[in-house]
């Protein structure tokens, strides 16, 4: 049998430590980002091009700030957003200040009042 030296205990706590900054590295690395849509200017027409350039992560957050009384926002599926048209039954969101949470894979929002999806009120964020 081989004797351990003192190597030993230090090697194994600076495996540990490697193995908790790996994992603290993972934990920054894969942190939610927030997107205010549209900028400065908030959800209004003409969004569409809005998330040009952008690299959105399954998490991230996107906060939908707009004046609660001509607008709102409603999730639909690609045909929706194709025709402008929420499905009946719809959950239009209408706080003003709205947060979402992206999932994985295309999301698309539309603002429901009429004409105003059709003015370029919509967005589709692909999120990794």
């Amino acid at each position: 049998m081989m004797a351990k030296g003192r190597g030993s205990a230090s090697a194994v706590q600076s495996a540990a430590l490697l193995v908790i900054l790996c994992v603290v590295g993972q934990c920054i690395v894969t942190e939610a980002a927030t997107y205010v849509v549209g900028g400065s200017g908030g959800w209004t027409f003409n969004s569409v091009g809005w998330t040009s350039g952008k690299r959105f992560r399954a998490g991230d957050v996107l906060v939908f700030n707009y004046s609660p009384s001509v607008h709102n926002v409603v999730a639909v599926s690609a045909a929706g957003y194709k025709s402008c048209t929420a499905p009946r039954g719809a959950r239009a969101l209408t706080s003003g200040r709205d947060r979402i949470t992206l999932r994985r894979g295309t999301n698309y929002f539309i603002c429901s009042f009429a004409g105003h999806c059709q003015a370029g009120m919509k967005i589709a964020v692909t999120a990794a």
